[in-house]
């Protein structure tokens, strides 16, 4: 009978594939948003939380990496391959926000430098700087599910969007959500990509999705 009842306990406590039951899941579309206007998602608070509490959540340091846009604008990105979050498996990008003299100095620091396909180059960092950047606060997160999501998951788990925006005749449509900071990159030909900010930022998402649609007519107005 003991060993029937710790079967049982040990069944009810594992999900499938053997992971034990998260008691404080992180998944996309948890998000809440506090009194201040602070979005929090996966256990991280937009504007707030820092590199080093993301490496705490996800139980792995990341690669961090510079990029230089032809335009001259840099980010500096971390990025989480293959994480499970609540069991579902993502790539996850954090975009940090680091004061522009800073950048550039990391910047001038860099070890070694590459081109990408699109001009923007890639800079490995110097460990100092690695270091310190582990208290930079997040700015953005971009989730990336391996999985397939369709349109209805994402209404039922998201809601209907106060926006949409097409993306010329690429197949993907922005499906927005300025209350929750979120920008879900719904792709008829791939799968979604999730944009999350915190809420007073959200022009960070609506500014480049401005130019870019400005020659083409939005998928949908905007709800009241």
């Amino acid at each position: 009978l003991l060993a029937v009842t710790l079967v049982a306990l040990a069944v009810a406590i594992l999900s499938p594939g053997g992971r034990s039951v998260d008691p404080n899941p992180r998944l996309p579309w948890l998000i809440t948003v506090d009194a201040n206007g602070d979005s929090t998602v996966f256990g991280l608070t937009l504007g707030r939380s820092t590199l080093a509490d993301a490496r705490e959540v996800f139980q792995e340091q990341g690669k961090t990496s510079l990029f230089l846009s032809p335009q001259q604008e840099i980010a500096i990105e971390v990025f989480f391959q293959r994480l499970f979050l609540s069991g579902l498996r993502a790539d996850v990008v954090l975009t940090l926000e680091v004061e522009e003299q800073l950048a550039t100095q990391i910047y001038d620091r860099g070890l070694r430098v590459s081109t990408l396909g699109s001009g923007t180059r890639k800079v490995e960092l110097a460990s100092s700087d690695l270091e310190q950047l582990a208290g930079a606060a997040i700015a953005r997160i971009t989730y990336l599910p391996a999985t397939d999501l369709d349109e209805e998951i994402l209404l039922r788990h998201f809601g209907e969007p106060r926006q949409k925006l097409g993306e010329g005749g690429a197949g993907m449509v922005h499906w927005l959500y300025a209350d929750m900071g979120l920008d879900i990159v719904v792709n008829a030909k791939g799968k979604e990509v999730f944009q999350y900010v915190a809420p007073s930022r959200f022009d960070m998402l609506m500014e480049p999705l401005a130019q870019a649609s400005a020659a083409a007519d939005p998928v949908d107005s905007a709800r009241p």
